[in-house]
């Protein structure tokens, strides 16, 4: 059977593609490797009606809901698409292989954290990325923000998080700051602490503070990083999707590539995507690629004619 989608990614950007295709009266099939994004958090957060919901209970529910409609759900992952004979071969790391019209990729992205212990321990509880995810949780306590590779994220994060604290140290580590962002983040209330950061301090399960080289110990209730992001985008660079500026794959408002047919919704075209709005993508996504089918069944129609 050929199908008319296959979405790649059970998490909020492809249930939700999922969901509106299947409500659209598509032959849907989501293909999940069982490994979303946000899975280190305990509660996720600005979800509206599903505020504090546990990351697995939300993805548990959508993929309920995504059944329901008739929908196929496979625990399986995704290792190549092809192209050919009209559709496209999506085959999985079991040997099948499923042929779609169309596929929306929502394979999201990965963080890659500094290599500081106690930071991959503590992701996604007392060290945290997102404040407008997690800063309520923590709002009026002591703060920590460290730099990293991701420069200007990291030193926008400092002046951001004082939007939840009045006590917010920044370490900047091998960030080199310069008069005007050390200006800006005196004129926010954050002080600038200086020297290699040696590890997050954890006690009883839980983030204590910051212990730099020198051996100082800093009590802080929460820690904020700025990964680098990078999107699991292998699947859409072997279509030869076309890449933006930023190193991105390219998309349109809709998630829409280059490659007829593909495409992608979610962290893995969109960085800044929190959960409702990775659930929009998937859901603007799904609607273009039923009207991608609607054109393409019409077309086949006239032909036949």
């Amino acid at each position: 059977m050929v199908h008319d989608v296959v979405v790649v990614g059970g998490g909020a950007a492809g249930l939700s593609a999922a969901l509106v295709s299947a409500r659209s009266c598509r032959r849907v099939v989501l293909i999940d490797s069982g490994e979303p994004r946000n899975m280190a958090a305990e509660t996720t957060h600005g979800f509206l009606t599903r505020d504090g919901v546990a990351p697995g209970q939300l993805l548990a529910t959508g993929s309920a809901e995504v059944r329901r409609y008739g929908a196929q759900v496979l625990a399986d992952r995704v290792v190549d698409i092809a192209t050919g004979d009209g559709h496209f071969s999506v085959e999985i790391e079991s040997g099948a292989v499923v042929a779609a019209r169309a596929v929306v990729v929502a394979t999201g992205l990965r963080d890659e954290l500094p290599a500081i212990p106690g930071i991959r321990e503590q992701w996604g509880k007392g060290v945290l990325h997102c404040p407008y995810c997690h800063g309520y949780e923590v709002r009026g306590a002591p703060l920590a923000v460290l730099g990293g590779a991701n420069r200007a994220f990291s030193v926008h994060q400092a002046s951001l998080v004082r939007q939840w604290s009045d006590d917010v140290l920044f370490f900047p580590r091998e960030i080199v700051l310069s008069e005007i962002e050390r200006s800006r983040l005196s004129a926010r209330g954050v002080q600038v602490i200086e020297g290699d950061v040696n590890r997050i301090i954890v006690q009883d399960g839980r983030c204590r503070g910051v212990e730099l080289a020198s051996g100082q110990l800093v009590s802080r209730s929460a820690i904020f990083v700025g990964p680098c992001f990078v999107p699991r985008d292998e699947l859409l660079t072997r279509l030869r999707c076309a890449v933006g500026d930023d190193g991105w794959v390219a998309v349109d408002a809709t998630g829409r590539t280059s490659v007829a047919g593909i495409w992608a919704a979610g962290n893995v075209a969109d960085s800044p995507a929190q959960l409702i709005h990775a659930a929009a993508a998937g859901s603007k996504a799904a609607v273009a690629v039923n009207h991608y089918l609607l054109e393409s069944d019409i077309q086949l129609c006239l032909a036949e004619r």
